[in-house]
């Protein structure tokens, strides 16, 4: 009979008392021991040690283990691109997230008006501090940009038209494709103008009846030059407001002040001293905080936003809302430079310097190193076309050992660039507490070269 060689297998209630089992869910054990010794009855798993029981338990807790491993982990970020959006884009100050365990680790107000005992307003945290950094009448907070473009059109122009310059119908990262939403949203995409000219009588000469925003989207993520001509927003207000019409900045990403490091982008503020009717950008971006769509502008409009049913959908919850109050907060207190991100982007070629010292001081094989200028740009779709000037830490290899270098730091969590063949480790995008971790790294894959 076959029976008589089938392995031995413990039984599982027995099996699952065990001391190594002590305080873990035992749900879940029940589930990976079924699991493993089903494996052993059918032959998947070898079964020469099945009656071995601290062995079968050793099994089961190494599967806890690698189910339960976080696969969200921290890296450095030594690719030079601030807001690296395959990295989370905009890092956030460890001492916000730390803030936030006193405001909602518990119970808190989100939607609780202490005054009153009543039911509150989840959007009126924001709006003040909102309203008084970008110069607007007022605010909300959806889940991204995206959300904000689609929020908006739907809101006020579902089955009625949205004119955009054919430039500006953009495509940006992960397929995201302004004509696509502005479909899904309900409204008439209204095409004007040609890729590279877009004159101010195109806007006049296409508005109909039928028309209800004037739209104007940020290129984000690359410029047109050459024989060119775009309209700019602030002369699209007038234009769209004097046929009572609404417009509309889709602006990407938004910086609130004027920087030399920021280049010629318009800052928020001077962007609502024209009063436009509604702007939307992103919160991970410029700004330097969380995954968020900030729509500001008029209140009438805003709060006609606030009655679309949609809303509920795309509303962020407590975490998000407690980073970007605690964000626009440090905005309002001490000024960009107690935001991470503009730490980072403000950073001058001394100042890397003196990062590149403190690396090499603690490399063993710092022979093997170089410090060398590069340039970079912000990224997430943030100032396109806006070098920066750089710092970097060369890696001395043989061009053929490139892959194999950036491969054995991304191991070890330090994420670099190739560039002309060799391994860059870019000072822009690395913080002044990671440097000794950077250092450690560098020594452990530079220790295993020949």
């Amino acid at each position: 009979m076959e029976t008589k060689n089938r392995p031995s297998i413990p039984q599982l209630g027995k099996f699952l008392e065990r001391d190594e089992f002590i305080g873990l869910n035992r749900q879940t054990l029940t589930l990976l021991t079924r699991e493993l010794f089903e494996e052993i009855r059918s032959g998947k798993t070898d079964a020469s040690t099945d009656n071995n029981e601290s062995v079968l338990a050793q099994t089961v807790l190494s599967r806890l283990n690698l189910l339960c491993k976080d696969s969200l982990v921290s890296l450095i970020n030594a690719t030079g691109i601030v807001l690296h959006t395959n990295l989370g884009r905009s890092p956030i100050e460890k001492s916000i997230l730390e803030e936030m365990q006193e405001s909602i680790g518990s119970y808190c107000n989100l939607e609780f008006d202490i005054d009153t005992g009543k039911r509150g307003e989840r959007y009126g945290h924001l709006t003040k501090k909102l309203s008084f950094l970008l110069g607007c009448e007022d605010a909300i907070v959806v889940n991204n940009n995206a959300a904000a473009v689609f929020l908006i059109l739907n809101t006020f122009a579902t089955g009625k038209e949205t004119i955009v310059s054919r430039g500006e119908l953009v495509e940006i990262g992960g397929s995201f494709r302004i004509p696509d939403v502005m479909s899904a949203s309900g409204t008439i995409l209204k095409e004007i103008g040609t890729t590279n000219k877009t004159k101010a009588s195109d806007y006049t000469a296409a508005i109909t009846p039928q028309t209800a925003i004037v739209m104007k989207v940020h290129r984000s993520n690359f410029s047109v030059v050459g024989f060119t001509q775009e309209v700019a927003f602030e002369e699209l207000i007038p234009l769209a407001q004097s046929n009572n019409l609404i417009d509309y900045y889709d602006a990407g990403s938004l910086n609130l002040f004027d920087a030399p490091y920021l280049g010629n982008e318009t800052c928020a503020k001077a962007l609502f001293e024209h009063s436009p009717s509604l702007v939307s950008f992103s919160g991970d971006k410029l700004l330097g905080s969380v995954q968020a769509g900030i729509i500001a502008g008029k209140k009438e409009l805003i709060d006609k936003i606030k009655k679309n049913q949609l809303l509920r959908m795309l509303r962020v919850d407590k975490l998000t809302m407690s980073v970007l109050e605690k964000t626009l907060t440090r905005y309002i207190q001490k000024g960009p430079q107690a935001i991470k991100t503009h730490k980072l982007l403000s950073k001058t070629l001394l100042e890397m310097q003196i990062q590149a010292d403190s690396i090499l001081t603690r490399v063993i094989h710092s022979d093997k190193l170089s410090v060398g200028k590069t340039s970079t740009y912000a990224g997430g779709g943030s100032l396109p076309q806006h070098l920066l000037e750089s710092l970097a830490i060369i890696i001395e290899d043989h061009p053929k050992n490139a892959e194999r270098m950036i491969k054995a730091l991304r191991a070890q969590g330090l994420i670099a660039r190739i560039e002309k063949d060799h391994v860059l480790l870019d000072l822009r995008s690395i913080d002044d507490d990671e440097l000794s971790e950077v250092a450690t790294i560098l020594n452990t894959v530079l220790e295993e070269r020949p």
